[in-house]
């Protein structure tokens, strides 16, 4: 056990103050700030990881529960294969005059899992992959509009959904985000629309039809697609010229290699994959059919650090582990195990939890109107416990069935002291954030 006392005083809150004086918002991720888990205890800075296990600047061990690098670090922290080309082709040289061999070799791959595509665009983040996603298709429609479900990163285009309503976007995971910075002129060109629901899509479309670019969605994210509903997109899109987009950067790799939209059997236009595509290194991609893809050569897409050697080389080293191995499997396997885990500690505790999402991307929810005390309360006492616990979990090829049952003992400790308290009035630190909100400088 950690002491709450020496958590708080760790050497990583104490940075992540001076931090917050540096750098505005003081991460350069959203999702990585201590905010997010808990304030004040959250260790926020790692000196080593390996495996499925963090070491904190104070060298205390804790496994990681949570989500594993925002998911991007599908086969474990430092995996030995992926580190062993990457090293191979430091030595050999990161960058030069001439390309790296490796790209032509990544998106030969990537053609063959995806065989509906013809053409790949690399950059080195999922935000920039979806930036020139939607590039690619206005250039390929010669339109404007863009349609979109699910979050999709912090670009204009983006962002361009709160200048008309500056809720638009609460509704599509994450609340508060503001249009500040981004040109007025953009107003209505990125309107958003209820997941799973093809009426409220046909609903925004109609008047629009030659005004739409491209219709963009998470194929799946909390849950499953619900039958038939992207092969209605599919079927929409192609009704009124639209580029049909499928933002494949939380969901590839996760239930098979590849994108999700593999196993639904429904093919988009253009597809997005990033995070762990290389095993946390710095990678995306965006592919497409030839005919959308083509438009790249029409506008101006470029950036020389898309061509080092070191993202496409991770890329191939995780992609045929993870092939080899059935990656896949393991991530099912240990998603259920997790999301059964919480069912049975919370019924146990008489807790009411709601368990959702596919068992790759597992999350829980208290069911209470003090949860953000109580989700705050759970990741501290986990971390007192040696575990990054979070109502989310990612499961990766390093979490073995020893972790998941020292984990199943926490959780049960856990929820047992948050049925004692259900108001989360033994809270001693501030609750945790639960969406976009302004950092003061400390």
């Amino acid at each position: 056990m950690y002491s709450l006392d020496d958590l708080k005083n760790s050497k990583g809150v104490a940075l992540y103050a001076r931090a917050k004086s540096l750098m505005p918002g003081g991460t350069q991720l959203l999702s990585k700030r201590p905010e997010m888990f808990a304030p004040d205890v959250w260790p926020s800075y790692y000196s080593k990881a390996k495996g499925c296990r963090v070491w904190d600047l104070d060298e205390r061990e804790f496994i990681d529960m949570s989500i594993m690098a925002v998911g991007a670090c599908i086969l474990g922290y430092a995996d030995d294969e992926v580190d062993d080309a990457v090293i191979g082709a430091l030595r050999s040289g990161v960058n030069s005059s001439l390309n790296c061999p490796e790209e032509v070799a990544l998106a030969e791959a990537l053609m063959e899992l995806h065989p509906w595509f013809g053409m790949a665009r690399y950059a080195r983040s999922g935000g920039e992959a979806m930036g020139l996603a939607v590039r690619i298709a206005r250039a390929h429609s010669k339109r404007d509009v863009v349609l979109f479900s699910g979050y999709h990163g912090w670009n204009d285009w983006y962002l361009a959904a709160n200048l008309a309503d500056s809720g638009g976007l609460d509704g599509q995971l994450m609340p508060g985000l503001e249009p500040n910075g981004v040109p007025r002129g953009l107003s209505g060109t990125a309107i958003p629309f209820d997941a799973n629901n093809i009426e409220s899509l046909r609903e925004k479309v109609r008047g629009k039809e030659k005004q739409i670019a491209a219709i963009v969605i998470e194929p799946a994210r909390g849950e499953d697609a619900p039958a038939g509903y992207l092969k209605a997109l599919r079927e929409l899109a192609t009704e009124i010229g639209a580029v049909l987009v499928f933002d494949e950067i939380t969901s590839g790799f996760r239930m098979c290699a590849g994108g999700i939209h593999r196993n639904y059997g429904v093919y988009p236009d253009l597809a997005i994959f990033a995070k762990s595509m290389a095993n946390g290194y710095a990678m995306s991609v965006v592919l497409g059919t030839e005919k959308v893809m083509q438009a790249a050569q029409t506008t101006f897409i470029s950036s020389t650090n898309w061509t080092d050697r070191v993202g496409p080389t991770a890329a191939l080293a995780t992609l045929e582990k993870y092939q080899r191995l059935s990656v896949e499997k393991h991530l099912i396997e240990s998603g259920n195990r997790v999301k059964q885990i919480w069912r049975a500690a919370a019924q146990a505790h008489g807790l009411e939890v709601n368990v959702t999402g596919l068992p790759t991307l597992a999350a829980f929810a208290f069911k209470s109107p003090h949860a953000q005390a109580l989700n705050t309360r759970y990741t501290v006492e986990m971390l007192q416990r040696g575990f990054l616990g979070f109502r989310q979990f990612k499961p990766s090829l390093a979490h073995q069935t020893s972790d998941l049952d020292l984990y199943q003992i926490a959780v049960d400790e856990v929820f047992k002291l948050i049925a004692a308290d259900p108001s989360g009035g033994l809270l001693c630190t501030p609750v945790h954030h639960a969406g976009f909100q302004r950092l003061t400088k400390e």
